[in-house]
């Protein structure tokens, strides 16, 4: 039977205050094909264990986690989830805004996730030195 994944759950999956738990494996197999492909500006994986490893890791980094869910779209075997994360890591607060570009496999799970947001900015911005220097950097490449 297939799936079919509505806006609502993409809303719950792409929540996580800050202090709430991570979804859990389970959760993640009830809307992910076994052989998802997951790509973001850091790394790609293949395979939904490596999918559940990426996001157990970054959690592990990080004192705390938030995602907030903005806005969701559905069209056919493509979904976008504009998001906005949070990051708590040694006391300092990283913010970075994205969206996300999900691809539903023929059963109706998620066969392709792909994160889409400015890692460098948020990351090294505020460091002194890094951050003017990557500011530099960026504004070689817009006007």
């Amino acid at each position: 039977m297939k799936k079919v994944i509505s806006i609502e759950d993409l809303r719950v999956l792409f929540t996580k205050p800050y202090g709430a738990d991570a979804p859990t494996k389970q959760k993640w197999a009830e809307f992910y094909n076994e052989n998802v492909v997951f790509t973001d500006p850091t790394q790609e994986t293949k395979g939904l264990d490596s999918y559940i490893k990426a996001q157990e890791n970054l959690v592990k980094r990080c004192d705390d986690v938030f995602l907030e869910t903005h806005a969701i779209s559905i069209s056919g075997n493509c979904g976008f989830v504009e998001w906005t994360m949070g990051l708590q890591i040694m006391g300092k607060e990283f913010i970075y805004p994205g969206t996300t570009r999900l691809l539903f496999g023929e059963n109706g799970l998620i066969k392709e996730h792909r994160d889409y947001f400015d890692f460098c900015g948020p990351t090294f911005g505020p460091v002194p030195i890094l951050g003017p220097f990557i500011r530099w950097l960026y504004s070689k490449f817009v006007s």
